[in-house]
């Protein structure tokens, strides 16, 4: 009768709850302390800030649309006497994300899954990188390779900011299919008082195929040389000069050159629109055969240290588990993924050597204003008015640009 009844359902009702408390048990147990150790305390905030961005907007549901005020808009934490965190992190520090809803927007239509996106950040420290951006900009890359994290000036901040609504549209418009920086997310970091602007990109070379040569190119013939002290380092940034003197080429197919050319070409439209300009082509090149040798080289050298070393390693830790995008078998040499490393191209059937190419658009904020007309008069000054100098309007600066590449890829 109804006594049986009311038995089955208190029992339904201890069931449920048990199940509710076991699961919230089982939830809590999941969440690690995430430690973000960096040596300099500016990356462990930047780490902390990501993941606690990326952590905030997995919450907040994915709208219809962007609107003008996204555009506006920012989420900023402060954080005091982080004690129980206290050797990794500074005890008081402030985050500041721009943004925050366009800039996911912007990863989605580049490919970037933001759980990825958030492990490449923050599951071990940037790496420094020793290139110098303008005006000594620092520059790190996550410790996968994948991002590009760039120290940029307040003015640069101001200068995303102005662009960011033609951007978003540009991209939404070429289906994220550019040859521009991917601009992924951008940050200020208040560290001791002191304020530090941060912007992530896309890396343009590649996470595994190693780079041999990189070239800043911008179609101006006037002082674009590397100096001697960049050619002293381990990797130089080469100029338009030495492209030219090294007989430098790029070997690419009819097929690829004419879609390179058609992204460039829309590209530099709009930044001559945008009226930005002394944006450079970064080209980077890997060579197979070169790499798979120095692939072997390292290898015996690895082999020579395991052997001096009592154990042979034994009992080393495995790997962490890398990102889900990793989880797909091992690429042959001179293979990429192509929604990965997405400024690569191959070098064609006739090239003297197997070569990949990565080729982008890098320093796209520099704003054609009073600053640069004032060089101009003054270069004009100096090297008489026809002489080919950098600082011309955007107009010009697109098209010599343009010219200058097309006659670069043979």
């Amino acid at each position: 009768g109804p006594v049986q009844g009311g038995g089955c359902g208190e029992t339904a009702i201890a069931a449920s709850i048990a199940s509710k408390t076991k699961t919230k048990k089982k939830h809590f147990v999941a969440q690690k302390v995430k430690l973000f150790r960096a040596s300099d305390p500016l990356l462990s905030v930047l780490m902390w800030g990501v993941n606690h961005s990326i952590n905030e907007l997995s919450h907040v549901q994915i709208p219809i649309m962007l609107m003008p005020d996204d555009f506006k808009a920012y989420s900023k934490i402060k954080v005091d006497n982080h004690l129980f965190n206290k050797e990794n992190m500074p005890s008081h520090f402030k985050f500041k994300e721009y943004c925050p809803l366009v800039f996911r927007n912007l990863r989605e239509r580049f490919g970037i899954d933001d759980q990825d996106f958030s492990n490449s950040l923050t599951r071990s420290a940037p790496l420094n990188s020793e290139a110098q951006g303008r005006s000594g900009a620092r520059f790190h890359t996550s410790y996968d390779k994948r991002y590009v994290i760039k120290t940029i000036s307040s003015e640069d901040v101001a200068e995303m900011h102005n662009i960011l609504k033609k951007y978003h549209q540009f991209i939404v418009e070429c289906h994220g299919n550019t040859l521009l920086p991917q601009f992924l997310g951008m940050y200020r970091l208040t560290v001791d008082g002191d304020e530090t602007y941060m912007i992530v990109t896309r890396n343009v070379f590649s996470h595994r195929l190693s780079v041999y040569k990189k070239y800043d190119l911008k179609g101006s013939t006037v002082a674009r040389e590397a100096s001697d002290k960049e050619k002293a380092k381990e990797l130089p940034t080469y100029k338009d000069n030495d492209f030219i003197n090294d007989g430098q080429k790029i070997y690419i197919d009819e097929e690829n050159k004419k879609m390179f050319l058609e992204k460039l070409r829309k590209d530099v439209e709009f930044l001559a629109q945008l009226k930005l300009m002394d944006y450079s082509l970064l080209v980077g090149i890997h060579d197979v055969e070169r790499a798979e040798q120095e692939e072997v080289e390292s290898e015996d050298n690895e082999a020579e240290e395991e052997g001096e070393s009592d154990g042979g390693g034994v009992g080393t830790p495995p790997d962490s588990p890398s990102n889900t995008l990793d989880s797909t078998k091992p690429l042959p040499p001179g293979e990429f993924d192509p929604a990965i490393d997405v400024y690569a191209i191959k070098s064609n059937d006739s090239a003297p050597r197997k070569e990949i190419y990565f080729m982008a658009v890098i320093d796209i904020l520099q704003h054609y204003d009073a600053k640069k007309k004032a060089a101009h008069a003054a270069k004009t000054v100096k090297h008489g008015a026809g002489a080919e100098i950098s600082t011309v309007n955007p107009e010009q600066y697109s098209k010599r640009f343009y010219d200058f590449i097309t006659t670069i890829l043979s």
